[in-house]
């Protein structure tokens, strides 16, 4: 398999042009096109036997699209195939305040929540920093985005995979997208969703990388806890939190909780309570989250009214708390709905 050029910052596409014996600005007119997704022969500023070379050793391409799906709310739904053949999912949410892409960080995953589809099919392996990448590329160019005017404003790491079980390629994700001289996000519109991997925050909090982190929690109760989600057998809501605490002191930056409402499991008047005094704990925002139906899974989520009125209780014992809208779940793209090709029945 080839290497990828995506994996690259500006800098080491520097180092890597001068050593086919090209002057250093190359790297910046190479860099242009690969953000646009463009192929080695749609690069005609570049001379024709240095593409030929860097060809033969590096794709341009890290993923393709095999697959697009468009809701009726405008959603839409890619899959990606990799270059080894291996496929995962992304999610482009279109909004009046700005769009947001949903990028999957793993081939499948490893920790299998009861809620979620995107463990159905196993765990592959990681996805690079380019493949992530490519799939906000790809995406940003079919909605009419370019470099200077993005068609997307907000990334979030909540696709298949965990993020922080794939730490040192998130991170250069993270690194390549606020460079600068690339696609120049906001660090402040960048969200990494973890199920509550304690000493991944922690060593992310270190970083202090101005991002928004939004934990799993989806219970107020280890006991209840562990009943959807694995990684609870591991971490306690006491570690989590704590590591949430950590979080917030080392940026000063507020976490989101997510939080799945499930019939019957976690959305009674003393989850209210203990949820509020969970959020209270550090600057937090509560999201709570209908339950999209998987096929596979047994769990029901609760009616509309239901989740109305266990957020105003939230918001009556002073938790910043919505309902987060659903989105694309006509054509399996909503939270919790994202997979493999594997798995899809198109």
């Amino acid at each position: 398999m080839k290497k990828q050029l995506l994996d690259n910052s500006i800098i080491q596409l520097e180092e890597l042009i001068e050593s086919y014996n090209q002057p250093k600005y190359r790297a910046k007119q190479l860099y242009a096109w690969l953000l646009l997704g463009k192929d080695y022969s749609e690069m005609s500023n570049l001379p024709k036997d240095f593409l030929l070379e860097l060809q033969a050793e590096y794709t341009s391409k890290s993923v393709s699209i095999l697959k697009k799906q468009v809701s009726k709310d405008g959603t839409k739904k890619y899959l990606f195939q990799l270059q080894d053949g291996a496929t995962v999912e992304s999610v482009f949410l279109p909004n009046k305040y700005g769009n947001t892409i949903c990028v999957s960080s793993q081939v499948g995953c490893k920790f299998d929540c009861k809620f979620c589809a995107s463990a159905l099919a196993g765990f592959s392996r990681n996805c690079s920093a380019g493949e992530i990448l490519s799939q906000l590329i790809y995406v940003n160019v079919d909605n009419g985005g370019t470099i200077q005017k993005r068609a997307i404003g907000n990334i979030v790491l909540m696709g298949s995979g965990e993020p922080l079980d794939n730490f040192d390629n998130i991170v250069k994700f993270l690194q390549l997208v606020v460079d600068e001289r690339g696609l120049n996000f906001s660090n402040r519109n960048i969200s990494v969703s973890t199920c509550g991997l304690v000493d991944k925050i922690k060593q992310l909090a270190n970083l202090n990388l101005g991002i928004t982190l939004s934990i799993s929690l989806h219970a107020t109760t280890d006991e209840s806890r562990q009943q959807i989600m694995p990684i609870a057998k591991v971490y306690s809501i006491k570690q989590v939190v704590e590591a949430a605490k950590y979080y917030f002191e080392k940026t000063g930056r507020r976490v989101a909780f997510e939080y799945i409402m499930i019939k019957g499991l976690n959305t009674n008047y003393l989850d209210a309570t203990r949820l509020a005094e969970i959020s209270k704990q550090l600057s937090s925002h509560v999201n709570l989250i209908p339950l999209n139906w998987v096929t596979e899974r047994s769990l029901q989520g609760i009616t509309k009214q239901e989740a109305r009125r266990f957020c105003d209780r939230l918001n009556s014992l002073g938790v910043s708390a919505t309902i987060r809208r659903t989105q694309g779940d006509d054509i399996d793209g909503a939270c919790g709905q994202l997979r493999n090709k594997l798995e899809l029945k198109y």
